[in-house]
């Protein structure tokens, strides 16, 4: 199964510069990192990213995280992944730019819900 991770453009450079990193900010304040399913992508890039430019979409692979990978009821009783450990670039199945469209939405690519 796919999870996403957003991450702004400063995020994913230091991501691609170390190979790993904690998170956002956010992120290593809540002690985890978190992640959205494609359900789930939407709603949290509208909650957490409204009108925010210069952010990539990355996916992941469950199966490849190991058990540091926690499902936990956050926004609304849904499950949501967390990550506890870093979010390493070798798990990254695929990432592409998040833009903005026309109706100030992001345009998440045609395979996400």
């Amino acid at each position: 199964m796919e999870i996403y991770k957003i991450l702004r453009a400063d995020e994913w450079a230091e991501l691609r510069a170390k190979g790993e990193t904690t998170g956002a900010p956010i992120d290593v304040a809540d002690g985890y990192i978190h992640f959205s399913t494609a359900d789930q992508a939407r709603e949290t890039a509208a909650k957490h990213f409204a009108g925010a430019e210069g952010l990539m979409l990355a996916a992941l692979e469950t199966d490849r995280m190991g058990d540091g990978l926690k499902w936990e009821e956050s926004r609304g009783g849904q499950l949501f992944p967390h990550l506890y450990g870093p979010l390493r670039l070798a798990d990254v199945t695929w990432a592409q730019p998040l833009p903005l469209g026309p109706d100030g939405e992001h345009s998440f690519p045609e395979n996400i819900a």
